[in-house]
């Protein structure tokens, strides 16, 4: 049995501790608000999930690092210097993160990767998205990351060239649209998330999933496409 511990008692936090009580191979150690005492939690589980604010980022991570927990981190909007310590912290336990933990994400990353390595620069990137108003990061973490995949893929710096759009509205979980656009054609590609589900499912795949692994920094990329060691 898993024992998994939470960092956030927001949506997310609710509907990750109802699937975990609905899996027969897990068990909820409990969920961690800011004022609590998360060492005390950690000491009774095997993983933690979080999915709480880039402003308690270093705490969970701290904690983590000093009970040897790895962790699952879907917190978007971290900016450079708690980027920077999160790769620190993967140094000592196994960290899979990543701004957004959908499958089909994951999925849509890899291909757009692929098909963005074989087309000619003459294809100019647009990317969209839109998200309930109550997000606050423009773009999105997931629009980033696709327009970052790109231009390693292409092997360049049209990160800096793609054009972004954001729209928020309504409560809406997540909506992505990449289109790769020259004079004669154009190639669309897009991904729904219609509940936020998609993001429970993923992480909860990815706790199961960096158990056995050893520290490092892993991605959805890795929980997907890595093959068994």
């Amino acid at each position: 049995m898993t024992r998994i511990a939470i960092a956030g008692a927001g949506r997310m936090g609710q509907a990750l501790g109802i699937s975990i009580d609905l899996d027969a191979d897990l068990a909820l150690a409990g969920i961690w608000q800011r004022g609590d005492e998360l060492s005390d939690l950690l000491i009774d589980s095997d993983v933690l999930i979080d999915f709480s604010l880039p402003e308690a980022n270093q705490i969970i991570l701290e904690a983590a690092v000093d009970k040897k927990i790895p962790l699952v981190c879907g917190v978007s909007g971290l900016n450079e210097s708690q980027y920077a310590y999160l790769e620190s912290a993967a140094a000592e336990i196994a960290i899979v993160f990543d701004r957004n933990m959908s499958l089909g994400i994951a999925v849509l990353e890899r291909s757009v990767r692929e098909i963005a390595s074989s087309i000619g620069p003459e294809f100019k990137i647009e990317i969209s998205e839109v998200h309930h108003m109550h997000k606050k990061d423009a773009p999105s973490g997931t629009a980033l990351k696709l327009g970052e995949a790109i231009a390693i893929a292409r092997n360049d710096d049209s990160s800096n060239l793609i054009k972004y759009s954001s729209d928020r509205r309504g409560d809406v979980p997540g909506d992505h649209e990449i289109k790769m656009i020259s004079s004669s054609e154009q190639l669309t590609f897009s991904h729904s998330a219609t509940t936020r589900q998609v993001f429970v499912d993923g992480a909860l795949q990815a706790a199961k999933w960096v158990l056995d692994k050893r520290p490092g920094l892993y991605s959805m990329q890795d929980v997907l496409f890595s093959h068994p060691k």
